[in-house]
């Protein structure tokens, strides 16, 4: 199977937090979505790599992804080495994405940074020949170079060079997030407190796509940065901002 765009994310829930409003408008207009986690999230506080697998399964099914794979790349120490840009050079190579998206290009936690320069690198090789992968059916791979990679926004706010209206999928996007029911807010875990299990950190997330869709003229948006400049055939493809 052959995805339109590629979403990956270093943690599960990464892509839920900042993408999945996104992903689930480009499923609804036909494109094929799927999502690679690179690690099982083993070093959260609360839950375990069992219950994340769980959780981002329940939440690929809200979302309507077409696939989900993990590439259990280890939590907190994967690198932008060789052997980890073969990892993603494979996916690419696999699913053959016009589109990828990755982790911000800096935030609150290390592994986000490391993890956008480590797909956006590999994005890149992979595009070139001489480098081989093979496939999971024995077979060397074609070479294939997604034509963008964006970044979307996660903690910390980054001024984002466009925005998606998510504005019918706002609801869906929440349900996919509160699928990792061991992660965010719950009262009848018995969980050590965390930065994102306080109610008012989804409160704060909600907010912020809130912010991004007014600035457009829409009820939510979510932000992305792009590594080129893009280009439009025509001004009907802009959003038309109320006054």
């Amino acid at each position: 199977m052959l995805l339109d765009i590629l979403a990956f994310g270093v943690h599960p829930d990464d892509v839920e937090l900042g993408c999945s409003g996104t992903l689930m408008a480009a499923i609804a207009e036909g494109k094929k979505v799927g999502v690679a986690d690179l690690t099982r999230g083993e070093l959260g506080t609360r839950g375990t790599a069992e219950t994340r697998l769980v959780e981002a399964t329940n939440a690929a099914a809200i979302m309507g992804l077409h696939h989900r794979e993990n590439l259990g790349m280890a939590d907190g120490f994967l690198q932008n080495n060789e052997a980890h840009q073969r990892k993603i050079i494979e996916v690419i190579r696999r699913f053959r994405p016009a589109i990828v998206l990755a982790n911000a290009p800096e935030d609150r936690h290390p592994d986000h940074g490391r993890s956008a320069k480590l797909v956006s690198d590999a994005a890149f090789l992979s595009g070139l020949r001489k480098i081989e992968t093979i496939g999971p059916d024995g077979q060397l791979q074609e070479a294939w170079r997604p034509a963008y990679v964006f970044h979307y926004i996660q903690d910390r706010f980054l001024k984002p060079d466009f925005v998606m209206d998510i504005s019918p999928f706002i609801d869906r996007k929440m349900e996919a997030i509160l699928a990792y029911n061991t992660q965010f807010y719950n009262p009848d875990l018995n969980e050590p407190a965390t930065y994102i299990s306080s109610p008012q950190f989804l409160e704060v997330l909600k907010g912020r796509d809130g912010m991004l869709g007014k600035n457009i003229g829409v009820t939510y948006a979510e932000g992305f940065i792009t590594e080129k400049t893009l280009g439009i055939t025509s001004f009907d493809g802009l959003v038309k901002k109320t006054t």
